[in-house]
C-alpha cells in the first residue's frame, strides 16, 4: 500500500438532488430492478430500447459510466446489490465498502464523490441504516481500498428533516466530519465509542431486536413516526421499522409478515383507519407477537379492536412521552 498523498477525507450529509449535485461520481445500487433515484438516473442515461437487465449489474457486480452531462456528476457508478426486499444492514454495509473498492480501480482520480441514503426509506431503522453505509465507507477506507485521489464523500438526502437527525448521528461518530488517514494510508484511530459502533453496525444488526411500526407510510405521518415513535422505540434499546409498501414490487406483504413475525412488539398507528395497518395488526395477533395500539381520536377504532387498549394522544410530543413509559414498562417482558 503506497502512501497516500493527503490526510483527510471530509464525510458529510448535505440536503440535495442527486440529479443536480456536482460530483466526479454519482454512486448508487442497482437491486436487480429500478426505484427512486436510481431509476431515474437510468432513465436519462438509457434509452427506452436498451435491455437494463443486461446493462447493469449483477449482484457484487459494478458499472461505470460518463453521465453525458444529463445529470451534474461526471460519472454514475452502479453497483449490483441483492432485490430491496434482501437489501437489509449487511447489504447496506457491503454497499458503502464496494462503491469505494469499484472506484480505486475503475477511477483512481476521483476527488468527489456523492451517495444517497439506504433503507431508511424504505422501512429499515434509520439510524442503523445509515451507520451501516458509513461503516462500509470506512472499512474500505482503513484496508486502503479507495481512489488515490478522493477528498469528500457527500451522503445526499433531499428531506430536510432527515438529514438533520443524520448529521447529528454522524457527528457522533465522526465530530470533526474529517476522516484521518495515516501516513502509510489506513484510518488513524476513532473515539472508543464511535470504534465499538462502527465495528458491529451491519454485521450484527440482524440479530438485533427490533420492533415494527404498522402506519400509513404518508407524509402526515412522518413526524408522528420519527419523532413520536422512533425516538422512543431507540431509547428502549430496540430497532425501529417499518415498511413503505409503495418501494417495492412483487409480493410486499412477504416482508412486512418477515418483520412482524421477527419483531419483539408490533406498534400500530390506527389513526384514520387505514386499512393496510388492521391487516398488519392482525397478522400480528395471529402469530402472537404483542402490540401496542394508538389512535388520535377512539372514535375512529373500528369493533374489533375497540376492547383493546389503546394510547390516544394529541400531541407528538405527548405520544413519546406516553411511548417511552409503554415501552419501559414492557422491556423487561420483551426482551426476555
Amino acid at each position: 500500500m503506497s502512501p497516500r498523498s493527503h490526510s483527510q477525507i471530509s464525510l458529510t450529509v448535505e440536503v440535495g438532488d442527486a440529479l443536480t449535485f456536482n460530483a466526479d461520481v454519482l454512486a448508487l445500487k442497482y437491486a436487480q430492478a429500478l426505484y427512486g433515484v436510481d431509476e431515474a438516473v437510468a432513465g436519462l442515461l438509457f434509452s427506452d430500447d436498451d435491455d437494463l437487465t443486461s446493462l447493469l449489474p449483477k449482484v457484487s457486480g459494478f458499472r461505470l459510466l460518463s453521465s453525458r452531462g444529463v445529470i451534474a456528476a461526471k460519472n454514475v457508478l452502479f453497483v449490483g446489490v441483492k432485490p430491496l426486499r434482501q437489501f437489509e444492514y449487511q447489504e447496506i454495509r457491503e454497499f458503502g465498502r464496494k462503491v469505494l473498492i469499484s472506484l480505486a480501480g475503475a477511477a483512481p482520480d476521483t476527488i468527489d464523490l456523492c451517495l444517497t441514503i439506504h433503507g431508511s426509506g424504505y422501512g429499515l431503522d434509520e439510524t442503523e441504516a445509515f451507520e451501516s453505509e458509513v461503516a462500509g465507507l470506512l472499512d474500505a477506507i482503513k484496508s486502503g481500498d479507495f481512489p488515490e485521489g478522493l477528498r469528500r464523500i457527500t451522503i445526499l438526502e433531499r428531506n430536510v428533516a432527515r438529514a438533520d437527525r443524520l448529521r447529528n448521528v454522524l457527528a457522533r461518530l465522526l465530530p470533526s466530519g474529517l476522516i484521518e488517514i495515516g501516513r502509510e494510508g489506513g484510518i488513524k484511530e476513532l473515539g472508543q465509542k464511535a470504534t465499538e459502533r462502527l465495528r458491529s453496525v451491519g454485521h450484527d444488526s440482524e440479530d438485533k431486536q427490533h420492533i415494527f411500526v404498522a402506519m400509513p407510510f404518508a407524509e402526515d405521518m412522518d413526524d408522528i413516526f420519527h419523532y413520536g415513535i422512533q425516538g422512543a422505540v431507540n431509547a428502549a434499546g430496540f430497532l425501529c421499522e417499518r415498511a413503505d409498501l409503495s418501494a417495492f414490487t412483487g409480493d410486499v406483504m412477504e416482508w412486512v409478515k418477515k418483520r412482524i413475525e421477527s419483531s419483539s412488539l408490533v406498534i400500530a398507528d390506527l389513526s384514520n383507519a387505514n386499512p393496510n395497518v388492521y391487516l398488519e395488526v392482525g397478522y400480528a395477533w395471529g402469530c402472537g407477537r404483542p402490540t401496542v395500539l394508538l389512535c388520535r381520536d377512539a372514535t375512529e377504532l373500528k369493533f374489533d379492536v375497540k376492547s383493546q387498549r389503546c394510547l390516544v394522544y394529541r400531541k407528538i410530543k405527548d405520544l413519546e412521552q406516553a411511548l417511552r413509559t409503554e415501552l419501559a414498562n414492557l422491556r423487561d417482558r420483551l426482551v426476555n
